[in-house]
C-alpha cells in the first residue's frame, strides 16, 4: 500500500512541474524545460529505494528525480528562473543539475556512460555503493547506451539501467521508431532485464527494491524497463496527440491510483500541504535576485543560500 510520504512525493512533482509550465508561458523560465507528468511513481517508487551516497543520473527531463531524492522546491524553481539562489546559481537551468550525487545531462545518452564511470569507481573503492541512470525509451536509438551496457555486463559494474518507456521520442511513437524487445536489447549482453508497470507505485517499489538489491548484493548491472506515459508536451507547448488518446492515458494517471488507497483526511492535508509549498517556492524564486551575468557560482559545494529579503 502506497504510504502517505510517497504520495505526498507524487503530488509535489505533479504540482511543481504544472506550475513550471504555468511560469514559463508566463515568460518567468529561463531556457528551456521538460516536465515528468504522469511519470512521478518511476522516480519516487525507485529512488524511495536507494541510498543519498549511491550515485544518481538523470536527463533532460529531470525535475521528478531531482524532487524524489531531495525534497526541495524552492532551490529548483529558482534554478529554473535563472536565480542565484538557484541549485546551481542560476546558470544550470533545467536540464543541467548537480547535488551531493544527483547529476543531469540534456544530452541525449550522453550521461549513460557517466553513469557507468561512477558504478566502475564505486566498484574499485569497493565502497558498496550503485549507480542508478534514468534515460527514455527514445534515448534507445543512441549507440552509446549499447557501449555502456556491453561494458557495464564486461566489468561486471554496479549500475541500475532505469528506463522509462513513456512510448515518445519526443513526438514520434515508439512503436514508429524502435524495434525489437526491450527487455532482449539488455539480455543480448548478459545483462539481467526487469519489465513492469511504472504507473503502479506498490509494483514500482517492489520492483526497485529488488533490482537495487541485486545490484548492491551481485554487482552486476540491471534494466528495469518502466512503462508509463507522458501526460504533458514532450518540453512546453510542442504536443500533437489526440484527445481521446491523452483521455485514455489520464485513465492509466499514477496519482490517482495511489491517492485512491489512502484515506480522504490524509489526502487533503497532503494537498493542502504540498500547494502551499510550491506557492512559497515560487515566491521565494521570485524574490531572489537574479544570477549574475558571467559569475560562476561553486555548484559543486551546494550550500544552503539563505532566504532572500523582498
Amino acid at each position: 500500500m502506497p504510504t502517505p510520504e510517497l504520495y505526498e512525493r507524487m503530488l509535489l512533482i505533479r504540482a511543481f512541474e504544472e506550475a513550471v509550465l504555468v511560469l514559463f508561458a508566463q515568460g518567468e523560465i529561463f531556457g528551456t524545460t521538460h516536465t515528468s507528468l504522469g511519470q512521478e511513481a518511476i522516480a519516487v517508487g525507485v529512488l524511495s529505494q536507494v541510498t543519498r551516497q549511491d550515485a544518481v543520473f538523470s536527463n533532460h527531463r529531470c525535475h521528478g528525480h531531482y524532487l524524489a531524492l531531495f525534497n526541495e522546491p524552492d532551490r529548483l524553481m529558482a534554478e529554473l528562473m535563472g536565480r542565484a539562489t538557484g541549485l546551481c546559481g542560476g546558470i544550470g537551468g533545467s536540464q543541467h543539475l548537480h547535488r551531493e550525487n544527483f547529476y543531469t545531462n540534456g544530452v541525449q545518452g550522453g550521461i549513460v556512460p557517466c553513469a557507468a564511470g561512477m558504478a566502475w569507481a564505486e566498484n574499485f573503492k569497493k565502497s558498496g555503493n550503485i549507480a542508478v541512470v534514468f534515460l527514455g525509451d527514445g534515448t534507445l536509438g543512441e549507440g552509446v547506451v549499447y557501449e555502456t551496457l556491453n561494458l557495464a555486463s564486461l566489468w561486471s559494474l554496479p549500475l541500475l539501467f532505469v528506463v522509462e518507456a513513456n512510448g515518445f521520442a519526443q513526438s514520434t511513437p515508439t512503436a514508429l521508431q524502435l524495434a525489437g524487445s526491450f527487455t532482449q536489447r539488455a539480455e543480448a549482453f548478459g545483462v539481467r532485464a526487469v519489465e513492469g508497470d511504472g504507473n503502479d507505485l506498490e509494483a514500482v517499489v517492489a520492483l526497485a527494491r529488488e533490482a537495487v538489491t541485486a545490484v548492491r548484493k551481485e554487482s552486476r548491472p540491471v534494466w528495469l524497463v518502466l512503462h508509463t506515459y507522458r501526460l504533458g508536451p514532450h518540453s512546453k507547448g510542442d504536443d500533437h496527440r489526440s484527445d481521446t488518446e491523452l483521455e485514455r492515458a489520464r485513465a492509466r494517471d499514477p496519482l490517482p491510483r495511489a491517492r485512491a488507497k489512502l484515506s480522504e483526511t490524509i489526502v487533503a492535508e497532503i494537498e493542502r500541504r504540498v500547494h502551499q509549498r510550491i506557492e512559497e517556492a515560487v515566491q521565494w524564486a521570485k524574490d531572489s535576485p537574479v544570477a549574475a551575468a558571467g559569475e560562476i557560482p561553486r555548484c559543486a559545494r551546494n550550500d544552503k543560500v539563505k532566504t532572500p529579503t523582498p
